[in-house]
C-alpha cells in the first residue's frame, strides 16, 4: 500500500463545518490563501448522496489530498452494534475507501470506535478490525486508526488491545484526544515504545486542549499555544524519534457566522514547521 509521509496537512475539518454549511467549495477558495502542504479531506455524512459531484468538483480544484478522514458515524455504528449496524458501517466505509481513492488518496484515517457507546463493547470493535483492514487493502489504502476519547477505559488501552491483537495496526495519534485523558506523556514511555520501535504510529493530529482531565464540557479544538499542551517537550521527543511521517493541523477556525481565520491556520502551520525544523 502506498504510504507516502512527512508533511504538514489542514484539514478540511477546520474550516468547512456546519456554521458555513459544510460547503465543499470552500476548499478552492481557502486553498489560494492557506500555506499547507495539502489537505486531509473529512467526509461529511451528508455528502453521501451528491458524493460523485463532489469528487468531480474537488478534483477539478487540483489540490494535493493524501489524507482522507472517514465518516466518523461508521465507528459509532460498530459501537452501538445493533441488529444491522456492522453491515450498515462496513458499506459506508466501503464507499470511503472509494471516494479516498477517486481523491487520490494514499491513507486514511478511522475512528473504529466512538458516539455514546464509544469503548464500551471493545471487543466489537477491535474484531471489526479486521474486516475494516480488508476493504482498505482492496484500495491500496493506509488505514490508521486514532486514539478516539473513551467513556469506560481510554485511547491507550485500546490501542494497546488492538495491538495485541493485530500487529500490523497503524495509529493516527491526536494530541487533543491524548491531552482529554492525561495520556501525552505515555507516549515517551517504555510501555508504549512499541509504537516507536515498530513504526505504529503512522500521522499525527495537532491540536491544543484547554480542559482537564476528561473535561467534556471543554472537549474541542484549539490552535497550538492556546491550551495546555507542551508542544516543546512533544516535538522534542519526536524529533528525536526521527519521526517522518505527517501532520494534520485540525483546531478549528471558523466564527459563529462561518468565515474562516485564515491567519490563525497559518500561523498554526508556521509554528509546526518551525518546530520540526
Amino acid at each position: 500500500m502506498r504510504c507516502k509521509m512527512k508533511q504538514i496537512l489542514c484539514s478540511t475539518g477546520a474550516f468547512i463545518v456546519k456554521a458555513n454549511g459544510q460547503n465543499h467549495k470552500l476548499l478552492d477558495s481557502s486553498a489560494k490563501r492557506l500555506k499547507f502542504d495539502g489537505y486531509e479531506f473529512m467526509m461529511s455524512s451528508r455528502w453521501y448522496e451528491n458524493i460523485d459531484h463532489i469528487i468531480t468538483e474537488v478534483n477539478q480544484m487540483g489540490l494535493y489530498i493524501p489524507a482522507f478522514h472517514s465518516d466518523k458515524h461508521i465507528g459509532e455504528k460498530i459501537s452501538r452494534n445493533e441488529e444491522g449496524d456492522l453491515e450498515s458501517a462496513l458499506h459506508l466505509f466501503e464507499i470511503n475507501c472509494q471516494v479516498a481513492l477517486a481523491l487520490k488518496a494514499n491513507q486514511i484515517v478511522l475512528h473504529l470506535w466512538g458516539g455514546i457507546q464509544s469503548d464500551r463493547n471493545i471487543e466489537n470493535n477491535i474484531a471489526a478490525y479486521r474486516l475494516l483492514k480488508s476493504i482498505s487493502d482492496k484500495y491500496d489504502l493506509c488505514l490508521t486508526i486514532e486514539n478516539v476519547v473513551c467513556n469506560q477505559k481510554d485511547p491507550m488501552t485500546r490501542l494497546q488491545e488492538l495491538y495485541n491483537q493485530y500487529h500490523d495496526v497503524l495509529v493516527t495519534y491526536d494530541t487533543k484526544m491524548a491531552a482529554f485523558h492525561n495520556q501525552i506523556s505515555l507516549l515517551y514511555s517504555d510501555e508504549y515504545k512499541w509504537m516507536w520501535d515498530e513504526k505504529r504510529i503512522h500521522h499525527f493530529h495537532i491540536n491544543d486542549y484547554s480542559g482537564g482531565y476528561m473535561d467534556w464540557k471543554n472537549l474541542k479544538t484549539s490552535h497550538i499555544g492556546k491550551g495546555n499542551i507542551d508542544f516543546t517537550t512533544f516535538f522534542d521527543f519526536l524529533n528525536k524519534n526521527a519521526y517522518q511521517g505527517d501532520f494534520t493541523l485540525e483546531a478549528t477556525a471558523v466564527n459563529e457566522n462561518g468565515d474562516i481565520d485564515f491567519e490563525s491556520l497559518n500561523q498554526s502551520y508556521q509554528q509546526i514547521k518551525d518546530y520540526i525544523g
